[in-house]
């Protein structure tokens, strides 16, 4: 029987950052502040000239090159974003024509924060039920930036532009792989949303959170799910090797890890140097911590996130 494991990651961050310090001069805030409260030190801001698709590309690449697959090989694109190119054709369309993907299909997802576990969710069943999939390209890509009021020091410090890619690639005969996958979402649409859209006021509008009750929801909510992930697969917390949360905020990521007794040090943490990324923030930190030798063959790995909508839900896989 076939299992679909990941073969690469990739991950691409624009040059230019923006430090609480730089942010002190267009808000009222202060890097103390911003520190405390999200743990966030900086964020990468893409070039006026980059899109959603350049920067997914360059992640796509980055993953493609670590293990020399060619184009012709990639069967499924799987775009999640917030902030694609265009309202169409889909930013996975876009990307595959300028990686030449001549013999994959492409489209988007669009789940906010929660987009990436999404797409790898809806990849992996893809590959499940079509024997003809055999490689999947799945990139979290955004530009927050563009969305981002940035004379609302609320939400402005929180945000960051990147994308992260994975390659999963089915093969007979496979220890490792995806081990499963929940997806939940509960029509919660008031507390975190952007003020317009293509059918309300013809623009993309502006990011809005209701901080509390964000957090409020996000740390039950992913509580929950942690426990849900392992209760399915019969496991204990301690079987989990290392934990990837969609890097939201430190003090979330705290408050879920401390109210399950999980050890800190099993965190990745890219927050303080990415900021919110949203759909790109799990695979900027799982491509973070393979290059840095955190995770290595044989780990368990949960991803966890939540998103606008709201929506949630987690991978457990064997990297």
């Amino acid at each position: 029987m076939n299992k679909n494991f990941i073969l690469s990651t990739g991950s691409y961050l624009p040059e230019k950052i923006l430090t609480n310090k730089d942010v002190e001069l267009m808000v009222e805030t202060s890097d103390e502040w911003i520190r405390q409260r999200t743990g966030i030190t900086q964020r990468h801001i893409a070039d006026e000239r980059e899109w959603t698709s350049d920067l997914a590309v360059s992640a796509a690449k980055n993953a493609m090159e670590k293990v020399k697959i060619s184009t012709n090989e990639i069967d499924l694109i799987i775009v999640a974003t917030t902030t694609p190119d265009k309202t169409f054709p889909s930013c996975a369309t876009i990307v595959q024509n300028k990686l030449g993907c001549k013999n994959a299909f492409a489209f988007d997802i669009q789940a906010a924060c929660s987009g990436f576990v999404y797409a790898v969710t809806v990849a992996d069943s893809l590959m499940k039920s079509n024997n003809n999939i055999k490689c999947a390209l799945v990139i979290g890509a955004e530009i927050m930036s563009r969305i981002v009021d940035w004379e609302d020091r609320s939400t402005c410090i929180l945000f960051g532009d990147g994308a992260g890619a994975m390659i999963i690639k089915s093969e007979t005969g496979i220890a490792n792989g995806i081990i499963s996958a929940d997806l939940h979402s509960d029509g919660n649409t008031d507390i975190l949303s952007t003020s317009g859209g293509v059918s309300s006021t013809c623009d993309s509008g502006k990011i809005f959170m209701n901080g509390r009750e964000v957090f409020k929801h996000a740390v039950d909510k992913l509580i929950a799910l942690i426990s849900e992930t392992l209760k399915s697969n019969d496991l204990e917390i301690n079987d989990i090797d290392w934990l990837i949360p969609h890097q939201a905020n430190i003090r979330i990521i705290e408050a879920v890890t401390k109210k399950l007794d999980f050890p800190v040090e099993k965190v990745i943490n890219t927050v303080d140097k990415h900021a919110n990324t949203s759909a790109a923030s799990i695979p900027l930190a799982f491509d973070y911590a393979v290059q840095k030798s955190k995770i290595k063959p044989g780990n368990t790995v949960l991803l966890i996130s939540i998103g606008a909508g709201l929506t949630w839900g987690s991978v457990l896989l064997s990297y």
